[in-house]
């Protein structure tokens, strides 16, 4: 199956450049695109009190924005399909998720005095309520290359899992067929935190198959600091950065160390929902010398 990029398309500039960068990553790896556009977030049906009248006004309006996105479709490299909605109810969502599989999300990312909570598309909210899918944001103004050459993974030294995101993100990495540098940022020099970080990238299966990446040790108080230095370092194109399941929406807006390196990054940052790995399984080992006592050792 074809890995599928949503994109939240608008004819505003951030949108259009990232459906740009969506396209060329999409052709490169050989997927496909899905263009959303939705004109508002609905928790409720409004036509059970407005009427199918206003219902049918709205769609009306909305022709000519169909004929613009429609020739935008036909200008692409990769195949695409079009779904417009009034409005994007929670269903509808779960819907659209269920019905084309989608791999990433893709959303422009305006200037950095804009990116935060408050100020991100609705729909983008809805949608990664509704399933927690990496988010690749593409920053306005960036390079747009054909195919990202050099991929920096900031990782700490935390053993992570990618759980249903793993194969995505997998064949993403391996169709960019990049140069992957590992990054950890530590406040003191700790060459055994920077190779846990390594093993940690590594025996989540995220690199998987690749050659073994490079791995670059920074030095920093704050870790975005440390990262963005590493972008700037590395001559990196693309930025993976890992967000905790635990507080995804507030891992990728709020004030964590994913969401400043969202804010600043001057290159695409794919965000990649990690969770903590499953527990080793337990073995039953027996008993000794006639013991109640059940030992439990880890299998290897």
């Amino acid at each position: 199956m074809k890995l599928t990029f949503v994109v939240l398309t608008s004819f505003y500039p951030a949108s259009q450049q990232a459906l740009e960068y969506a396209d060329a990553l999409s052709h490169a790896v050989h997927g496909r695109l899905l263009l959303l556009h939705a004109k508002r977030v609905s928790f409720f049906d409004p036509y059970i009190f407005a009427g199918e009248a206003w219902h049918q006004q709205e769609l009306k309006q909305e022709v000519d924005t169909k004929a613009l996105l429609d020739r935008r479709v036909q200008q692409l490299h990769s195949p695409a399909t079009l779904e417009m909605v009034t409005d994007l109810l929670p269903d509808l969502a779960r819907d659209l998720a269920k019905k084309h599989q989608p791999a990433l999300f893709v959303l422009g990312r305006p200037g950095p005095e804009k990116i935060s909570f408050e100020h991100l598309s609705p729909v983008a909210m809805e949608l990664l309520r509704v399933v927690q899918l990496p988010m690749l944001l593409v920053p306005l103004g960036a390079p747009v290359p054909a195919v990202p050459q050099r991929v920096l993974i900031a990782a700490d030294d935390e053993d992570f899992a990618l759980g249903d995101t793993h194969d995505a993100v997998h064949r993403l990495l391996t169709g960019l067929r990049a140069e992957l540098t590992v990054a950890h940022v530590t406040p003191l020099e700790d060459d055994a935190s920077c190779a846990r970080a390594l093993h940690a990238v590594q025996h989540s299966g995220l690199t998987s198959g690749l050659p073994v990446p490079t791995l670059r040790g920074y030095q920093a108080e704050l870790p975005a600091e440390g990262v963005l230095a590493a972008v700037r370092d590395t001559k990196a194109d693309l930025v993976v950065v890992l967000a905790r399941t635990r507080s995804y929406l507030g891992e990728l807006f709020h004030k964590s160390v994913t969401a400043q390196v969202i804010k600043h990054s001057p290159v695409p940052v794919l965000v990649v929902p990690a969770k903590a790995p499953a527990p080793a399984p337990q073995q039953r080992v027996g008993t000794q010398h006639g013991s109640d006592d059940i030992r439990l050792w880890p299998t290897v």
